[in-house]
């Protein structure tokens, strides 16, 4: 995709969606990083049922010990691979008292060691709790990446490669969010809505599903500048952004859950 093109697609997603989020529910860092590890190969929509029940009672990491692996199992015991998941966590909040005074590192190389812990996590640790300007690929934005002809690669990490070398750097702080919610709600992995999608005129993907050429609408064919998006695509992903912004609503707990402004 050329770089006039690459801008184009990043503007429309900032114009539908300035400030994305996380879906996983937490107030501090920790808490997100315990998401993130819960939410290997599971929903956020499983983990953050979870961890509204957790964290009231542990959300800290000497919390997290003190509730032992039969304490904690009990609270994550609905997510998939959970045993292997809560040896990682005590193992890593006994590093985080041992060697970072029970706070979450900011610096990459430190984040992956921790057990539980790799490239993608950390990555999204760094991203959504400290602001960092980094590209967390996930299953959803390898497969955005490569259809839209943004970020052809073979495996994640080429795919984030080319996606840091490419994504303008005013973009960066978001393009993971941006990508990962269109690959959630739009360009699906069985079945992408492209009638419904904001881009399709720069998407590169060749088994489009698409309505009768009659139908489309006209904005789709001219290459339409973020002003005239076809009113349709953006009532659809705006309503996506809704549903999940309302799917993060936390339990109320007498504090403020507080969501960093993403396919993880």
């Amino acid at each position: 995709m050329k770089p006039a093109k690459v801008r184009e697609l990043f503007e429309r997603f900032k114009a539908l969606n300035p400030e994305p989020v996380t879906e996983l529910e937490h107030s501090t860092p920790f808490e997100l990083l315990i998401a993130v590890i819960l939410s290997a190969q599971a929903t956020d929509k499983g983990v953050n049922i979870a961890t509204r029940k957790l964290f009231p009672v542990a959300n800290t990491p000497q919390a997290m010990l003190d509730l032992g692996s039969e304490g904690l199992t009990g609270y994550v015991k609905s997510i998939g691979l959970y045993p292997g998941k809560v040896k990682n966590i005590l193992a890593t909040c006994r590093i985080l008292l041992d060697k970072h005074g029970g706070q979450v590192p900011r610096d990459f190389a430190a984040l992956e060691e921790l057990p539980g812990v790799g490239r993608k996590t950390a990555n999204v640790v760094l991203n959504s709790a400290f602001q960092q300007p980094t590209m967390p690929v996930d299953t959803h934005i390898f497969r955005v990446a490569n259809r839209l002809g943004l970020a052809r690669g073979k495996n994640p990490r080429e795919v984030e490669d080319l996606l840091v070398e490419r994504v303008p750097a005013e973009y960066m702080l978001h393009a993971h969010h941006w990508l990962l919610l269109h690959g959630r709600y739009i360009c699906k992995a069985r079945m992408p809505e492209c009638p419904r999608c904001p881009v399709l005129d720069l998407c590169g993907y060749e088994a489009k599903t698409l309505p009768p050429a009659e139908d489309l609408p006209l904005a789709h064919a001219a290459a339409p500048r973020v002003a005239k998006v076809t009113k349709r695509a953006t009532a659809i992903v705006r309503k996506a952004a809704a549903v999940a912004k309302k799917s993060r609503t936390p339990v109320s707990r007498g504090r403020s859950r507080k969501t960093s402004r993403s396919a993880r």
